[in-house]
């Protein structure tokens, strides 16, 4: 149910965009995003960080689409976010005792560092690589293109990218389970 709140402005996004046009559909993810910001203040009294980031660009670059009747501002929209993601991901690399991913996920898996640094510096570099994919589809294709590859691209390969960080983190789960049962029964 999360997922689905969190994509409800990209949801939105997409189906107006469908029916009538970039600049009603760029209208209706700013509105979206501000209410869903509004609605988890005021259930949670906070706001994740990505929605804020989320919220900061939708304004700024679909208020500028507005603006100036200008598409190109929105379709840099997935990209800024994409970037900020990827810089705050290699940032705590550098930060801190531990990664973002292993804030996020250390709570439920237990792997040696040098892991958590590859799996963090592999998010990073995801997102990093889906700003430079989103511009060269924004740039190189019609906005039609554009939009499908924003909900079902970007979703897509954010979702083989998963898929490949499960099979390499199978791989290191199963050997400290074995290490674990091994240590429990010499």
């Amino acid at each position: 149910m999360k997922l689905l709140f969190d994509f409800l402005p990209i949801f939105l996004f997409f189906i107006v965009y469908k029916v009538y046009d970039i600049y009603t559909a760029t209208l209706v993810a700013i509105v979206a995003s501000c209410l869903q910001v509004a609605f988890l203040w005021l259930k949670h009294r906070r706001v994740e960080n990505m929605h804020i980031i989320t919220l900061v660009l939708i304004v700024v670059l679909g208020g500028a689409t507005l603006m100036f009747k200008d598409e190109t501002f929105i379709k840099w929209k997935p990209t800024g976010v994409n970037w900020m993601f990827g810089i705050a991901f290699l940032g705590s690399q550098f930060i801190g005792k531990k990664t973002i991913l292993e804030r996020m996920m250390g709570a439920n898996i237990t792997l040696p560092a040098e892991i958590w640094t590859r799996l963090n510096a592999a998010w990073a570099l995801f997102f990093i690589a889906l700003g430079f994919i989103n511009l060269y589809v924004a740039y190189n294709y019609d906005t039609d293109t554009w939009v499908n590859f924003k909900l079902f691209g970007m979703m897509g390969l954010t979702i083989a990218f998963i898929l490949v960080q499960a099979v390499y983190l199978s791989r290191h789960i199963k050997h400290e389970d074995a290490v674990e049962n091994t240590k429990d029964n010499p």
